[in-house]
């Protein structure tokens, strides 16, 4: 007597993936590079208003850092950003747009709220010398590097710095 393993068709599980299918290892590896484990926990939404989460850009040059946001819409007031020794923040919000009674939206993909993002600062960044500017809805925040950690050209033979003027 043959064993025989039948479906029930009353079950919710899902369809499985026909054998006829060509499998693909680069799309396989799409999905996988693209997982975000954190996403599934994060709350998109807040009732029917979704999240502000703006995404940063953070750049080293010889000489600084370099963080840059879009923030469109948030005004300078309501953005703060601190420095407690070595970790700086940047916190702010966007205010919702009013709606009027006679407004039909038929798509509304905004974003709007508070949001609050810290950064730990290598020792080399100078956190007296802190430069912020918000302009054109950009925030670009500029930390110089200690004037010991930025390079220095050394010259051939002597060992010492070449700061001093030749003769």
């Amino acid at each position: 007597m043959a064993n025989i393993i039948r479906r029930r068709e009353d079950t919710n599980y899902p369809a499985l993936p026909s054998l006829t299918a060509e499998w693909d290892p680069f799309r396989v590896m799409d999905q996988l590079m693209r997982w975000d484990p954190f996403q599934a926990n994060w709350p998109q939404t807040q009732g029917r208003q979704m999240v502000f989460a703006p995404q940063f850009d953070v750049r080293e040059t010889p000489d600084s850092y370099i963080f840059k946001a879009d923030l469109p819409g948030v005004k300078e007031k309501e953005l703060d950003i601190s420095l407690t020794g070595n970790r700086l923040t940047i916190s702010g919000q966007r205010e919702m747009e009013e709606k009027q009674q006679n407004d039909n939206f038929h798509l509304y993909e905004r974003t709007y709220g508070s949001f609050s993002r810290s950064f730990t600062l290598p020792d080399t960044a100078d956190v007296n010398l802190c430069k912020a500017e918000l302009k054109d809805g950009v925030l670009t925040v500029v930390l110089p590097k200690r004037a010991e950690a930025q390079p220095r050209k050394v010259s051939l033979g002597s060992g010492t710095q070449s700061n001093a003027p030749k003769a």
